[in-house]
Formats: C-alpha cells, sequence, structure tokens
C-alpha cells in the first residue's frame, strides 16, 4: 500500500505530466499545412488587412495609401479544457500506472487540437461568412465591379485546391493559449477532502478563422481530371480590384478520406489507360482524415 503525501503527489503528478508531453510531442499534427499561426494577446484579435492584398506600383505623385480598415474581420478566442479524476484508493493500492495511458492520450488529444479547430472552420466554409461578409467558399464574391466564384457547385464530397505558399493562408489558427497540462493535487483541496479524487487534465485557448478566400478553391463536383483542370484555371486567373493579376499558385490538392483512391489514381499514376498522365506528381496530395 502507498504512502499518499504530497511528495508522492508531485511525483504523479511528473510522471503524468512526462506521458502527456512524450505523447503531445510525438503525435502528428496537420493544421499548418493549410493554416497561418497568428498569436493573440486578448480575448480576440481583429485582422483589418484582409482583403488588402498589397501590391507594388509605380510611385507618380504622392504615396497611395492602402486602406486596411475596409474589411475588419476579428476572431474570437475560445476556451478548451479535458479534465480527468484519479481516486486516492488507486493510488493507495499501487494502481496510479493504469492511469499512464490516459495521460499519453489526453496528450494526444491536445495535439490534435488545433487540427479538430482548423478543420471544422473547412467543413463549414460553405456556409460561414468571412471579410467580405459572403461565405468563404461561394459563388459571388465581390471584386471591383465583379463578382469571382472560388467554388464548383455540386452534390459530391468536397475536395480543395490551395495556394499555401505565400505568408498569408487561406486559414487562419489563433494563438492564445498554448494546451497546458494541470493539476489539482494539493491535500487541502476541497475535492480530496470532499471526493478523494486528484484532477489531471489540459488547458489551452484560441479559435480558428478565414484567411484569404481567394488562396482556397472547392469543389462539390466529381472530382476528375477535367473539373480539376478546370478549377486550376480559375483559380490562377484571378484578378484584384484594380485588374492585375493575383498570381495565384494552386501547391495543394486536399480530399476527404473517401475520395482518396480517385486522388490518387489522378495525381500519383503516371499512366492511365495507356497514356501519359498528364497530371502525374503535379500538385501535392494531402488526404486529410478531418474532412467529411
Amino acid at each position: 500500500m502507498a504512502v499518499v503525501n504530497q511528495e508522492t503527489l508531485d511525483g504523479l503528478t511528473k510522471a503524468y505530466s512526462t506521458a502527456y508531453n512524450k505523447s503531445f510531442t510525438y503525435t502528428t499534427s496537420y493544421y499548418s499545412k493549410i493554416a497561418m499561426t497568428a498569436p493573440s494577446t486578448t480575448k480576440e484579435t481583429t485582422y483589418p488587412w484582409l482583403g488588402a492584398i498589397p501590391r507594388m506600383r509605380e510611385w507618380i505623385g504622392d504615396k497611395v495609401i492602402k486602406k486596411l480598415t475596409e474589411h475588419g474581420y476579428t476572431i474570437k478566442n475560445r476556451k478548451f479544457e479535458l479534465t480527468v479524476g484519479v481516486l486516492r484508493d488507486d493510488i493507495e493500492d499501487d494502481q496510479y500506472g493504469i492511469y499512464t495511458p490516459l495521460m499519453e492520450e489526453i496528450g494526444r488529444s491536445a495535439k490534435i487540437w488545433v487540427d479538430e479547430l482548423v478543420y471544422e472552420l473547412v467543413n463549414n466554409a460553405f456556409s460561414e461568412v468571412c471579410y467580405d461578409g459572403q461565405y468563404f467558399f461561394d459563388t459571388d464574391h465581390p471584386v471591383g465591379k465583379k463578382v469571382v466564384s472560388n467554388m464548383q457547385t455540386g452534390t459530391g464530397p468536397a475536395w480543395y485546391l490551395l495556394d499555401t505558399s505565400r505568408a498569408i493562408k487561406p486559414f487562419i489558427y489563433q494563438d492564445r493559449k498554448k494546451p497546458e497540462f494541470v493539476s489539482q493535487t494539493k491535500m487541502d483541496s476541497p475535492d480530496v477532502f470532499m471526493r478523494s479524487e486528484y484532477k489531471y487534465g489540459v488547458e489551452a485557448r484560441g479559435n480558428a478563422g478565414f484567411g484569404l478566400w481567394q488562396l482556397a478553391f472547392a469543389s462539390k463536383k466529381e472530382l476528375n481530371a477535367a473539373n480539376f483542370t478546370q478549377l486550376r484555371t480559375d483559380m490562377s486567373i484571378q484578378e484584384d480590384d484594380e485588374g492585375k493579376l493575383l498570381v495565384i499558385k494552386p501547391n495543394l490538392l486536399v480530399v476527404p478520406p473517401k475520395l482518396q483512391n480517385e486522388a490518387e489514381q489522378m495525381i500519383n499514376r503516371e499512366v492511365i489507360d495507356g497514356s501519359n498522365n498528364t497530371l502525374y506528381k503535379a500538385i501535392e496530395l494531402f488526404v486529410c482524415p478531418y474532412l467529411k
């Protein structure tokens, strides 16, 4: 029978923290493939520069100051937590080791938390608005005196073309407080006294939001060479409010698991039906486990 005192509990917290950190470190995260990280120091952050893609111009007369406040877009931070209880009886009975895999799972959950934030936003991007007041994926984004579509309408599962080569990404992860392992193990804690239970878990603050819709096009049509080529062309010939090419270069095809076979055949097969595949390795393919 183990003696439960503050020294024992401090050692247990250290062991559980080590298990958490090990799992957190070695768990793969995917959000950075499509999202930029923006630090935040308050409960919400506004991005006034969205919609004002900077471009050089010839300097004739006075400088022309870009009005960065025209399209303010605010992301409010949210609080997240995951907490588990460890019974004093299990510690006394030398059964505390049975919780180690659980602490590792908490570390995994904390690591993929940002993935879940970002890709939930992608799944909902057909019905949530971005900086210009339109849905992120929409058929009528206002650009100058015209409207531009960044989607192909259809009834199938969505797939996406992205340009992730720029400093600004299509999506934003707003980092307010990174996941932090926390514990409540003081001997005089009310929960310990009343329930004979110690608490361990993780806390974080942050959120995900939309960056530039011009850098992400979506399709709900069949994933095939013709639709891919058309979407890539539409994305590449975009212009800004002044009619200048934005020079968008799609470099990432993102698909849900249900379209993995079609995507791999289209991008990773060098020969199709006896002919050279013109799309072979034409773009990086990412099969995202979080997409519907």
